[in-house]
């Protein structure tokens, strides 16, 4: 607002004014660069720039959709929100023996510890290190400490994804989205904002009265945009409305609400192609590009799923584009053209269901 009030500019106003007041008197006054007077104005004008700076500073900070994250999260504080906390992940670990809870394992630059036993040489492994660093790599554990036996130790799933802390940008978008429609007493926005502040949802779909008058189905995905575990999706269920208690209000649903907790389904999707490339180029040199490019866009598609317009339809679905497909083909090196696309052997776009997300299948060519 206040991008013209530079030093340069308050100078000429200020030297322009002091000619003209000595215009005024019949005078002639010195206001080059080296004179007393442009001395004088020189040292006020610097003061008025870093006031007019700060004025701005503050301006931007009062609102927002401009204000840093600090002063975000103290204008969201107002409405009870905070960002949202890096988590750790939740894995599995396999063993050929049954290890003492808290035992501790390393895997390159992570450390793992023991939770809980699940069934015998298969425990639940919680990474120290809170965020999605611990839901990349698998592989052979090595104790921090001898145990007696143990001989094969390995990092499998992801159980429960970690997360990395609340971006602002994502937290903005969530306090304009509790401006938007207030959360309150089993509601649909009171389900949203519930679930989504569970470590490992990354979307969620809320279906009321879908099976009769006090049901409620939630539909979610992983923090990795993909198909949850069987591990969160019990877990999101029994802090909404554990199964055995169902209806009687001892989770975060009310008294009377049943419900119901599903999980994203996944689509294959097959992709084939014409592909024309340029000299010195085959279909063997793009390939592992082109799955890459697939992967990337489905990735893109899984993270929309929650935020299409189903609160006014609820059969709102994802749509895999072959016009999409086609124009990142041709950004890939060495493709100079690309025809004849079929989505699982059918040359249109392909319309997935309103609780599904694409996944790779097979990619051929020709």
């Amino acid at each position: 607002m206040f991008e013209d009030k530079t030093f340069e500019e308050l100078m000429r106003m200020k030297l322009s004014r002091v000619q003209e007041f000595a215009r005024k008197q019949g005078v002639t006054i010195d206001t080059r660069p080296p004179s007393l007077i442009a001395f004088a104005l020189a040292g006020n004008s610097v003061e008025q720039t870093q006031a007019y700076m700060m004025l701005d500073f503050v301006l931007n900070e009062s609102f927002a959709d401009t204000q840093s994250r600090a002063f975000l999260i103290r204008r969201a504080a107002e409405r009870g929100l905070r960002p949202y906390g890096a988590t750790a992940a939740i894995r599995q670990g396999n063993f050929n023996i049954d290890i003492p809870i808290g035992s501790r394992f390393t895997l390159r630059q992570l450390n793992y510890t023991a939770l809980e036993q699940v069934q015998p040489g298969v425990f639940r492994m919680q990474c120290d290190t809170p965020g999605n660093l611990g839901n990349l790599e698998s592989g052979i554990l090595v104790p921090v400490d001898y145990i007696p036996g143990l001989k094969t130790a390995e990092l499998t799933d992801v159980l429960i994804p970690g997360e990395d802390e609340e971006n602002t940008e994502h937290f903005r978008q969530r306090y304009y989205e509790s401006l938007r429609s207030q959360a309150f007493g089993g509601n649909i926005q009171d389900y949203v904002e519930k679930a989504m502040a569970l470590q490992g949802v990354g979307g969620v779909k809320v279906y009321p009265v879908w099976n009769g008058g006090g049901t409620v189905k939630l539909v979610i995905i992983s923090s990795q945009y993909r198909r949850p575990t069987l591990s969160l999706l019990d877990g999101v269920q029994t802090t909404f409305d554990p199964v055995f208690n169902q209806g009687e209000g001892l989770g975060l649903a009310p008294v009377g609400h049943i419900v119901t907790i599903e999980g994203v389904t996944e689509t294959a999707v097959n992709v084939s192609s014409n592909f024309t490339f340029y000299a010195g180029w085959s279909w063997e040199a793009i390939e592992t590009h082109l799955i890459n490019t697939i992967e990337q866009y489905f990735h893109e598609l899984a993270m929309q799923w929650s935020k299409v317009n189903w609160r006014e339809d609820k059969a709102a679905t994802l749509i895999v584009r072959i016009s999409q497909l086609e124009s990142r083909f041709l950004a890939l090196p060495g493709v100079l053209d690309v025809s004849g696309t079929r989505l699982n052997g059918v040359a249109q776009n392909l319309m997935l269901s309103a609780t599904s997300i694409p996944i790779p299948g097979s990619v051929t060519y020709g």
